[in-house]
């Protein structure tokens, strides 16, 4: 299983609806809006890197709102 934090920088005024909107995404475990250099920051899973690659791309990045994300993936040092 490969956990990540999903950083996102929204349009002026969509912050709130983009998470609401990420929090229905399967492997969403949280989608919190913020404040700061970026505007909704979300904590993830999936079965391996490119199945998070593809929830990224295809569902994240696909809602309306989202101007730019940096995915972090959570390493156990």
């Amino acid at each position: 299983m490969v956990q990540a934090y999903i950083l996102i920088q929204t349009e002026v005024g969509k912050a709130a609806q983009v998470a609401r909107q990420i929090s229905e995404i399967d492997g969403v475990q949280l989608a919190e809006d913020v404040t700061g250099p970026y505007d909704v920051i979300v904590r993830a899973e999936a079965d391996n890197v490119d199945d998070l690659g593809k929830m990224v791309v295809a569902r994240v990045q696909a809602i309306d709102g989202i101007t730019r994300t940096l995915t972090c993936p959570v390493v156990h040092l």
